[in-house]
């Protein structure tokens, strides 16, 4: 948008309409900013057709004069001398008003929601958010890796994978078995949708030292929580001769940074959002709402030292909780059982209110190729917790010993063949290494403060939701 130091030339403007007056003042948005530009328009300029052709939505080009506002809320104003309605929106049937809509609305008309302000502001921050992530890595000397999107491995054995084929599912080869011959498939073998790099990124980490990946995951799980989708993005850096600590040091570095890059480059947007989410905290009961505002939040995690404990002590702080003696928990607090979302929110919001790491989890709620500890009970993993989200950062050492790995694939089930490759980095060069993954999409619900993932990415794809 145009800025003082334009004022008294001649411009051109391209824009959506947002309102207008009496087609004299039109506030136009051209996407690149929260802010409006207003057009005034003299009465003999545009004949009855041309004005009853301007409607909220529909897109013109502006030609005319930039001049200091004689009104409230902007500071610069274009006197046009020419207006040009390039694409008319219908009034009777636009369904993006000047008015509140729900964001369940709004994502059944994801094709038009990133004209409102809300979701302008969220997808601006996300593209900003995109360039931070790189210019951090990139900065500490990081490669950016492109790691398959087709995979014949399940980098976390959950099994929950989008199957990848060619065959003809109306006519679907069978072998001698009678079950479907992958032979015949376009891989000549069953492949998948990836739900991770990570494998494939530490076999460059242990070429090139530090690497990381952005790039699309997918899992096929069954969920409809404001927490998951099915088709998400993932930042996954790993780096060689690195331990678990280096890991930790490294992921709070990176929110930290990615944090105050917003703060910095996306004010006006989180503002808006920042003032969005006080006028919804207002509506709830006092007992309810957030301590802190979307900014105060995003500057405490900037400026806090991360706590840090095991997963021991965290069992340990939540059984001597009150919420735990009151039975206020839903899930279960027992050592060996997986931390949920209420657990780790109260340990960063009630407990230290502070944003927490949490360390050594017990080795068989983790994945494979997490470093055994020497107490042959739990991993050097780690999660990173932070308010509002909880989990936002997993990540660990990965294990470097060709043995331990090799008896690590058999308590989980993995055929070695599936990961021939893998297990041969540990037998040629092998070091200590490791890395984590961020969730691209709870990143943005932390910085934007929005609460269902669904609305800090374009096209969401979730259970039975493949629309646009």
């Amino acid at each position: 948008m145009l800025d003082k130091s334009q004022v008294g030339k001649e411009v051109t403007v391209h824009g959506w309409v947002r309102t207008f007056r009496n087609n004299r003042f039109i506030a136009v948005n051209d996407g690149s900013t929260l802010r409006n530009l207003q057009v005034v328009v003299d009465e003999d300029l545009l004949n009855d057709a041309e004005e009853n052709r301007i409607n909220t939505g529909a897109s013109l080009r502006v030609k005319g004069r930039l001049v200091e506002s004689q009104g409230q809320g902007q500071d610069t104003e274009v006197q046009a001398t020419e207006v040009q309605v390039l694409g008319v929106a219908d009034p009777e049937t636009f369904p993006i008003q000047m008015k509140k809509h729900s964001l369940e609305f709004l994502r059944e008309k994801a094709h038009l929601r990133f004209r409102t302000s809300t979701f302008g502001a969220i997808f601006r921050i996300r593209h900003s958010m995109t360039f931070a992530i790189h210019k951090f890595f990139n900065d500490r000397g990081f490669y950016n890796l492109h790691t398959p999107i087709i995979t014949g491995s399940d980098a976390e054995g959950a099994g929950e994978m989008f199957r990848v084929t060619t065959l003809d599912l109306d006519n679907v080869p069978k072998d001698d078995q009678g079950g479907v011959d992958v032979k015949e498939d376009f891989f000549g073998k069953t492949a998948n949708l990836t739900v991770s790099g990570q494998l494939e990124a530490e076999l460059g980490a242990l070429a090139l030292g530090k690497v990381y990946t952005f790039g699309p995951t997918f899992r096929a799980e069954n969920s409809n929580t404001s927490r998951h989708l099915a088709e998400f993005w993932m930042i996954e850096p790993e780096i060689a001769f690195a331990n678990l600590q280096d890991d930790i040091n490294l992921a709070q570095d990176c929110l930290k940074y990615v944090i105050d890059y917003a703060l910095e480059h996306c004010a006006d947007d989180l503002q808006f959002l920042n003032d969005r989410h006080e006028k919804e905290e207002q509506g709830k009961p006092q007992n309810e709402r957030s301590p802190m505002g979307l900014i105060e939040k995003l500057r405490h995690v900037t400026q806090s030292d991360f706590e840090q404990i095991t997963y021991t002590e965290a069992i340990d702080i939540l059984r001597n909780s009150k919420p735990f003696k009151k039975k206020k928990f839903k899930y279960p607090v027992e050592w060996g059982e997986d931390l949920q979302s209420e657990h780790e929110r109260y340990l960063v919001e009630k407990h230290f209110k502070a944003p927490v790491v949490i360390t050594d989890y017990p080795a068989k709620i983790k994945a494979f190729y997490m470093r055994l500890n020497d107490d042959q009970e739990t991993v050097a993993a780690m999660d990173v917790l932070v308010p509002g989200i909880g989990e936002i950062v997993g990540g660990s050492q990965r294990e470097e010993r060709y043995d331990v790995l090799k008896e690590r694939c058999k308590a989980f089930d993995i055929p070695e063949e599936h990961v021939w490759w893998y297990l041969e980095t540990r037998k040629f060069g092998t070091c200590e290494h490791a890395g984590f993954g961020l969730g691209f999409e709870r990143l943005m619900m932390f910085v934007t403060g929005m609460t269902n993932i669904r609305d800090v990415i374009p096209f969401p794809r979730t259970p039975l939701n493949a629309e646009f």
